[in-house]
């Protein structure tokens, strides 16, 4: 009875140091009051303002796009380079696979600081060629498809192994091309893999703002350089209201995911 206590007590606690700042954050999005230090009234105003700044849901745009195509392509890529790795002996296997790494375990702010004096070399030589050249959306998509491509290829890898080439064998003794017994057998067994990857994709690239930071130049700010850039004048309470949103649209995504009938059979 006492450890089925202490488990519980300990559970509680961490799930309160995890959620109590997203809940403080909830409760301002909804405060009267520009300042958090006092409780105002419930209001939406921030929710209205919102949708009313330009600047914020610029931000926003970009962050979301650039998180989508750099998801999108990094899963084309990774899975196209997990395949290649999957084909290859064993010890060219971890040697593609040891580089391939090297963005995920490289310290952030060395991958971005690497990136910028990348394309500011760039700049300088396409420019001695007659050719405009400067940073933007440009190469932060780059950027972020860089470092999501490991993430792809670490969650393909384990399916390709799991994969079972009797069946592809079998359909191209059948008549099958290669490509048509690629989509139809191979793809939807890996298929997992492969949304894990592309998700985890996505999710980095929207959490991500050291590399954001050196190579986005003027003009293509995403959510976490707009917030860093106005620390100085203090955030506003529409990223609040913001911040409520993002949360709120993930937590019913996972609990549509987990009432899913499926999982209950």
């Amino acid at each position: 009875m006492i450890k089925r206590w202490i488990s519980r007590f300990y559970l509680s606690l961490i799930v309160l140091f995890l959620y109590a700042p997203i809940g403080t954050l909830m409760v301002l999005s909804f405060n009267n009051s520009r300042t958090s230090v006092k409780w105002g009234g419930f209001s939406l105003k921030w929710y209205e303002k919102l949708f009313e700044n330009k600047t914020i849901l610029a931000a926003l745009g970009n962050t979301l796009l650039i998180a989508l195509l750099s998801a999108v392509i990094a899963t084309i890529l990774g899975t196209s380079a997990a395949i290649a790795i999957h084909h290859m002996k064993k010890r060219k296997q971890s040697i593609c696979l040891s580089i391939a790494n090297i963005p995920m375990l490289n310290a952030e702010i060395v991958t971005g600081i690497a990136f910028m004096l990348l394309f500011i070399t760039a700049g300088d030589l396409l420019a001695k060629a007659g050719i405009h050249f400067e940073m933007g959306f440009g190469t932060v998509l780059i950027g972020h498809i860089t470092f999501n491509l490991p993430y792809v290829i670490l969650s393909v890898m384990p399916k390709l192994k799991q994969l079972n080439m009797s069946m592809y064998e079998a359909a191209l003794d059948l008549g099958a091309g290669e490509r048509q017994a690629f989509f139809q057998i191979v793809l939807p067994d890996i298929m997992p893999g492969v949304l894990s990857g592309f998700l985890l994709s996505f999710t980095m690239s929207l959490d991500d703002f050291v590399i954001t930071h050196f190579v986005k130049g003027l003009g293509a700010d995403t959510l976490s350089t707009l917030i860093y850039s106005e620390l100085r004048k203090g955030i506003k309470p529409e990223m609040y209201a913001l911040s409520t949103m993002m949360f709120l649209a993930v937590f019913f995504v996972l609990l549509l995911m987990n009432l899913n009938p499926r999982n209950k059979n």
